[in-house]
């Protein structure tokens, strides 16, 4: 692929040629599965598609023709996730089991690919309130979402929030490192920012919480990844590279698949502001 740039100077126009090289697509797997505390944890759901080249805009890239499964490492028992349309494969009788690691496979264009997980539990959110001091601006209205980490042991969290409405949520991975046994808090706070139109939280706006129990790997996937997405803009901040997650691709190491295998016990919870 060739890009033409034009380039304005006072009067001169200079043509520019980047090659910008062309890669195969590679398969993309999201599969978080999630078990929500409250529920039986039975109807997940795993989506496929391709990625494109940067500069493309394909709008049709879903994966609709792979076989997909998930077996418990330890009772052999599988469960087939059937196509459900536009890349979206579900199963309706997953059993999850805490702190038991499971296997997924999918099967693509004549590849195997596999990734190994373990079903990783959280504990629950035990105050949810709000405040004006504590976070990056004392003026502005924020939630704050306490919990008691387990002592003794090591514990990695991803926090998902977002106000309805919001086109993308806030994400934040913590370790308990140094934090370990202690009621820990996280808050939730929003800014004015007229260039990307977000708003301070004011009264009668809600958030949409969701608590997840990570895994260490899982943690410094997700770690690498909001570092890039926040630095995106900065200049002088981490140079973006590829992100390998555990999916691969046993028979052929380099046609690994972009994505995450994760499975996660997780708390959901809103709040509305006073």
């Amino acid at each position: 692929m060739v890009m033409i740039i034009a380039v304005s100077v006072s009067s001169c126009t200079d043509v520019v040629d980047v090659d910008v090289p062309e890669v195969p697509p590679r398969l993309v797997v999201e599969a978080s599965i999630d078990w929500e505390k409250g529920t039986d944890g039975s109807m997940q759901f795993v989506k496929l598609s391709t990625s494109t080249p940067f500069f493309d805009n394909l709008s049709n890239t879903e994966v609709t023709d792979a076989s997909v499964k998930v077996t418990n490492n330890t009772s052999n028992q599988e469960f087939i996730f059937f196509h459900q349309g536009n890349g979206v494969y579900g199963a309706s009788n997953f059993v999850p089991v805490l702190n038991q690691s499971y296997t997924l496979e999918v099967i693509y264009e004549g590849e195997i690919y596999t990734a190994e997980e373990t079903m990783t539990p959280v504990v629950d959110i035990d105050e949810i309130s709000q405040a004006r001091v504590g976070g990056f601006d004392d003026d502005a209205l924020e939630v704050d979402i306490y919990f008691n980490d387990p002592p003794n042991e090591e514990n990695f969290y991803l926090f998902r929030f977002e106000e309805a409405g919001d086109l993308l949520p806030e994400l934040l991975v913590i370790p308990d490192e140094f934090t370990d046994g202690n009621r820990m808090k996280v808050f939730f706070e929003k800014e004015d920012d007229e260039d990307s139109g977000e708003e301070e939280f004011i009264p009668g706006d809600r958030a949409n919480i969701e608590f997840y129990g990570i895994s260490k790997q899982y943690f410094n996937f997700m770690d690498l990844l909001v570092d890039q997405y926040e630095n995106a803009e900065n200049p002088f901040g981490t140079v973006p590279a590829t992100l390998k997650g555990n999916v691969v691709n046993p028979s052929n190491p380099e046609n690994f698949a972009f994505g995450y295998f994760r499975l996660s016990q997780v708390v959901k919870a809103s709040y509305t502001f006073q």
